[in-house]
């Protein structure tokens, strides 16, 4: 099948229709793997200025092409790919992609993104985003060559890692491409399974892997000519420059140093790092795991992503004989298979890290499960199904365990429907020690010494979620006592989630975010310069709160109810005991109290429902909500 792009005289892509601003193309390629078509469908300029790009266009597009009630793993349900306004403009961090899905963890939204070469060659490929909807009956690989859409049979793919299988397509295909695919994990249906794409970089979150197996597609192959003009080129080139310049700066310091990693020690020492499955908030072996340990004795070089100043990026190798492992290494992989394990192995875990990218398979949701595991099994409620049994502190038992969920062999069948499902079958009061949010793992940030992160956790619309608001910065600032719970915490979450909605969806880097002098005011005058239109700082502010109010419509729609909003009972009904955190608690009192506050921060109703009169104020009683059928 085929469908191409218009070209000019001078080889570059015509915006699709005349109403396309500068930075877009206009339009959404549709692909139905099922009937082997595809379609160019046109995005009108209301829907781009109303939600940018990224998981914001994401979300509006997931509204318009998910049926109500549709199984995330079925063929109805689409994989959507999207770009933004500032992909191809060469600003500092905006190489950045969303992979948006109704999410077979949660069963609400799904969003996850990735900094790569493969945002700017989709760009290139005419379209600012991919929607996949159906299912091929055998393994599929999906080329899309300056419009022209191909689906090539890829049955010897089948079982490759990640790795492999990228190397494998540009050999056949050729130059030029960059590619997405899936390992074994997402064959097989494992709930977390990851998308990777352009040099083992991962979509991670929300079981986007998982979607893109289900439809029978191991991977997707883009190449493109097509360029996007911008309205003021002089402009955007100053403020191009002068952002990369400050992106060099002290705050972004740490990253270039040691990376995320560096957060491993200093959350331990301030009782905030999840250990042992969430029994203790500091780990003895932090320092092992730590940033200082890995960047002496394991890193191999430093790396950046696709048109990115930062460089927070750190190749480690493993240093314990035999056949090494080399990959990146970030502090949510250390957290997860590290000290929330009890794994003080450097080796262990960077291996279990390494492992966890070529099956592709989240990390964060690989530990936190196998840690519901682990306990499960001290309890006496697993064994005797098969594969390895995990334990807490075994590293190479770690490995073995992993390797079992990708191929749902024995145990890790069952630990492949990740921690509630798993929980929900063994029963036994397990469900007290799965560590999740709505279906969601929870991230590496302890709730019970970490207030606004509680709340931010509860009741983001992806599940738990540490990126999604980044409400820990507030916590670790001066503006909160972290350890007590108030009202003020609502309006800091709304408001940190709107922020995150806007960077999500330009997209820009989490860690450029304090580069920023005023964020909304740089923010709309780079979008002002891509598109020609006149965006204002108090404009993107309305945007955020827009696009935070589509998720939640999206999830209201799919079965959304107030008790969804909340955190594991072990949070709720167990206190901290060590080091300095020391007596932290949290309540389910004290957790209503602030979700009420969020909700009056939103102004929603006590239920967390959306009156006419939001909806009606952020236009989404007719643009946004004729998209979920309201």
């Amino acid at each position: 099948m085929t469908v191409r792009a218009p070209r000019s005289a001078h080889g570059a892509t015509e915006r699709a229709a005349a109403s396309a601003p500068f930075g877009y193309h206009g339009r959404s390629l549709i692909v139905d793997l099922g009937s082997g078509r595809a379609r160019p469908e046109p995005i009108p300029e209301d829907v781009l200025r109303a939600f940018i790009g990224g998981t914001g266009l994401g979300a509006w597009l997931l509204c318009r092409h998910c049926p109500p009630g549709a199984d995330p793993l079925g063929p109805e349900s689409p994989l959507i790919l999207v770009t933004s306004p500032l992909v191809g403009s060469r600003l500092t961090t905006s190489s950045k992609f969303a992979v948006v899905a109704k999410s077979p963890l949660t069963g609400m939204i799904g969003d996850s993104l990735s900094s790569s070469f493969m945002a700017t060659e989709l760009k290139r490929c005419g379209f600012d985003a991919l929607v996949i909807t159906g299912r091929r009956p055998g393994p599929t690989l999906l080329r899309i060559d300056d419009g022209a859409v191909e689906l090539l049979d890829a049955a010897d793919l089948a079982g490759m890692t990640t790795g492999d299988t990228e190397a494998e397509v540009r050999r056949r295909l050729g130059r030029g491409y960059r590619v997405a695919c899936i390992g074994p994990a997402g064959e097989s249906g494992v709930r977390f399974a990851s998308m990777a794409n352009d040099g083992g970089r991962q979509a991670g979150r929300t079981g986007v892997g998982a979607v893109m197996g289900s439809k029978g597609l191991k991977a997707i192959a883009v190449r493109g000519s097509a360029r996007v003009e911008v309205a003021d080129p002089d402009a955007l080139a100053r403020i191009r420059a002068d952002l990369s310049r400050r992106s060099l700066g002290h705050a972004t310091e740490k990253y270039r140093t040691l990376g995320t990693m560096a957060n491993v020690e200093v959350f331990s020492r301030l009782g905030a790092l999840p250990t042992r499955n969430f029994t203790a908030s500091t780990f003895e072996g932090a320092p092992s795991i730590g940033g200082e340990r890995f960047r002496a004795e394991h890193r191999v070089r430093g790396a950046h992503c696709a048109n990115c100043t930062i460089g927070c990026e750190h190749v480690m190798t493993t240093r314990d004989g035999g056949s090494g492992a080399t990959g990146r290494m970030e502090y949510e992989s250390a957290y997860a298979l590290g000290s929330l394990m009890g794994v003080d192995d450097p080796n262990a875990v960077l291996r279990a890290s390494v492992l966890c990218d070529e099956l592709g398979m989240d990390t964060i949701s690989a530990g936190a499960t196998i840690a519901w595991a682990a306990e499960a099994a001290d309890r006496g409620l697993l064994g005797g199904s098969g594969g390895p049994v995990p334990r807490f502190g075994d590293g190479p038992g770690l490995v073995e365990v992993l390797g079992a969920i990708a191929e749902r062999r024995g145990m890790g069948d069952l630990l492949a429907e990740g921690s509630l499902r798993a929980a929900r079958r063994i029963g036994g009061g397990s469900e007290a020690w799965a560590m999740h949010v709505k279906g969601l793992e929870m991230p590496g940030y302890e709730p019970r010494s970490l207030k606004t992160m509680a709340l931010a956790l509860a009741v983001s619309t992806r599940g738990a979620c540490h990126n999604r608001s980044s409400a820990y910065e507030a916590d670790f600032s001066a503006r909160v006592d972290r350890m007590s719970a108030d009202r003020e915490r609502g309006a800091i979450v709304a408001e940190g989630e709107d922020h995150s909605a806007v960077m999500d969806s330009l997209v820009w880097c989490k860690f450029l975010r304090r580069a920023f002098d005023d964020f909304y005011e740089e923010s709309a005058e780079a979008l002002s310069r891509v598109t020609g239109w006149d965006v204002t700082a108090a404009e993107l502010r309305t945007t955020g709160e827009r696009i935070s109010n589509l998720k939640k419509l999206f999830n209201i729609r799919e079965g959304w109810s107030r008790g969804d909003d909340r955190l594991p009972r072990r949070i709720l009904e167990e206190g901290l005991g060590d080091g300095p955190a020391d007596g932290a608690r949290l309540t389910g009192g004290e957790l209503d109290m602030m979700i009420g506050a969020y909700y009056e921060a939103r102004g929603w109703d006590a239920d967390g429902r959306i009156p006419d009169a939001k909806l009606a104020e952020l236009g989404l009683d007719g643009l946004g909500a004729a998209a979920v059928g309201g």
